[in-house]
């Protein structure tokens, strides 16, 4: 794996705060048994102690005390790295001052290696434990202790032994918590309501971001077709950035050398070696056991690492009941472990699953809308856009008996056109419910738009729309989206005195955000639950409130995880 230091971004904020907390007491405790014990051996040996000594263990507390303060009240800085090589820095001193080798608080340098590896990972606890190594070592030969050299290199030995023990524990245990986190966020990312391609993209992308890595790529056949689609992400791209390709022949693709059910894992000899062959290797998933491929398996497996420009790459089947497919995770700068690979077939035998349900469902809603669709415009056109018709001949035959010199026939005019409207938007409304929406993302504010000049001539209320930032919504996303404006819309129109109001739209940390405002027009604020918009919010998994906004205004805020 390229990288295998701790990223605080998948844990949550309130373990990191615990364990910073946590550390921050003990070393609390460490600095006070240390000014303590110092007391002690001065009164039992009745020696005088050196003020440099006092002021090294004196300043130690005082330093260890700020810690804790700062750590308590929330001050990030102090649960990042470089506290750790503070400690490492004082611990020194700690040594230096009461006389090098033969000192005791070496075994201080514990410490900050545990704390180092179990909260960053293997690479931090590594570099802690060569930096304390060396602090150790000029230290002790600093205080010219030259006839202890047997103690010293066993305290060195020591101290490095141990020392990278912890950093592997501590990394594993880091490793395992970011996997955990991984395997969580791709399980909420498996919802029907997403879409099989939302969440297929959504699941490339945390993996990338979890191997940094710099391609995936996603190859799969339906079964039904016997077409092959090929889906790519590069890293930094978002998952609205995937590229999809469909291939009609494949066969002659390097990708498709890695047929089969093995896992595969290609890494590039490190400089000087990179002129050898790189070495590959391959797993049967079921027994997990790892062989070295063959001369023709190798072969393939560099044409492969040659096709993607990688200097390591790991590929693994997708389980998949009405196909088949593989997935290839590239790195041009790190290298791959074995663990990485089948951590990496566990992630897509635990997705792929799910994302073959979501599509059957997918099939199934969809008949079942088309069905119910068809049902709704007819009743449509029986029960709604039938009466309004009438309406409207009945205005019209009205305004022709009535004279010309009559003060109602501008109101009669106007209410036939209202009606000749209704109409229209019915008839409209009815044959999008026949055939189905086809609303996508980027006709959003047309739409919105369409509606504010409408409720401005009708009612004559201004309407703004606000898109606050880049919307990437699907075509059922969409439709939602634009039902729960026209019902706020209408509210407004039926329930309000206001003349303006204000639509807002913006998606931030992977949540939609609705905010449908109108001016109070001088009346007190009153907090009431819309009920058929918190539904339709509900329904997607989402909220919505109401809020005092500016000047007394009224607010509706929906919240909608996408």
């Amino acid at each position: 794996m390229p990288a295998t230091s701790f990223d605080p971004d998948c844990g949550t904020d309130f373990n990191l705060t615990a364990d910073a907390v946590m550390v921050a007491r003990m070393r609390l405790v460490l600095s006070i048994s240390a000014v303590l014990a110092v007391a002690v051996d001065a009164g039992e040996a009745q020696r005088h102690i050196s003020s440099p000594m006092w002021l090294a263990f004196a300043s130690y507390l005082l330093y260890s005390v700020s810690v804790y303060i700062c750590t308590r009240t929330g001050q990030r800085y102090f649960r990042g790295k470089a506290i750790h090589w503070f400690d490492v820095l004082w611990f020194t001193v700690l040594i230096f001052v009461t006389g090098g080798l033969p000192s005791l608080y070496f075994l201080f340098y514990f410490f900050v290696i545990l704390t180092s590896s179990f909260r960053w990972g293997y690479e931090e606890g590594a570099r802690v434990t060569m930096a304390s190594v060396a602090s150790f070592a000029a230290c002790s030969l600093a205080t010219g202790t030259d006839t202890y050299t047997p103690q010293l290199l066993m305290r060195t030995t020591f101290l490095l032994a141990l020392g990278h023990m912890i950093g592997h524990w501590g990394g594993s245990k880091v490793e395992l918590r970011r996997r955990l986190s991984l395997l969580g966020q791709v399980s909420r990312l498996s919802n029907p309501r997403f879409g099989v391609n939302r969440t297929i993209a959504s699941t490339m992308e945390r993996t990338l971001d979890f191997f940094k890595a710099s391609h995936c790529i996603l190859l799969m056949r339906d079964s039904e077709t016997g077409t092959w689609v090929m889906r790519t992400l590069k890293a930094g791209d978002a998952a609205d950035s995937v590229s999809v390709e469909t291939i009609n022949r494949i066969s002659d693709s390097p990708l498709m050398a890695l047929s089969g059910e093995r896992i595969v894992l290609n890494n590039r000899r490190p400089w000087p070696l990179n002129w050898l062959r790189a070495q590959s290797h391959g797993c049967d998933p079921r027994t997990h056991r790892w062989h070295a491929l063959d001369e023709h398996g190798a072969r393939r497996s560099s044409a492969v690492a040659a096709m993607l420009e990688a200097r390591s790459f790991m590929s693994a089947p997708l389980p998949m009941r009405l196909g088949e497919g593989r997935v290839f995770v590239s790195s041009r700068d790190g290298q791959f472990r074995k663990s990485d690979a089948l951590f990496l077939a566990h992630i897509m035998g635990h997705v792929f699953p799910v994302i073959e349900t979501i599509e059957v469902l997918d099939r199934m809603a969809s008949e079942a809308a088309s069905k119910e669709r068809l049902k709704i415009s007819l009743d449509l056109h029986d029960t709604a856009i039938q009466p309004y018709i009438g309406l409207k001949l009945g205005l019209s035959a009205l305004r022709k008996k009535a004279a010309a010199d009559n003060p109602l026939i501008d109101d009669l005019e106007k209410l036939a056109s209202m009606a000749e409207s209704v109409v229209t938007d019915l008839r409209r409304y009815a044959g999008a419910v026949k055939h189905g929406a086809d609303a996508r993302c980027e006709f959003i504010l047309p739409h919105l738009h369409q509606q504010a000049a409408r409720i401005k001539t009708l009612y004559g209320i201004d309407i703004a729309i606000l898109l606050e930032s880049d919307v990437h919504l699907d075509d059922r996303m969409t439709a939602e989206v634009l039902q729960l404006v026209r019902e706020g819309l209408n509210n407004i129109c039926k329930h309000t005195h206001a003349h303006r109001g204000c639509i807002r739209i913006g998606c931030t940390n992977g949540k939609l955000h609705i905010r449908i405002e109108n001016e109070s027009c001088g009346t007190e604020f009153a907090n009431f639950r819309p009920r058929s918009i918190s539904e339709r919010a509900a329904a997607l998994g989402g909220r919505a409130q109401v809020t005092q906004g500016a000047g007394g205004a009224t607010a509706v805020l929906v919240e909608i995880p996408i």
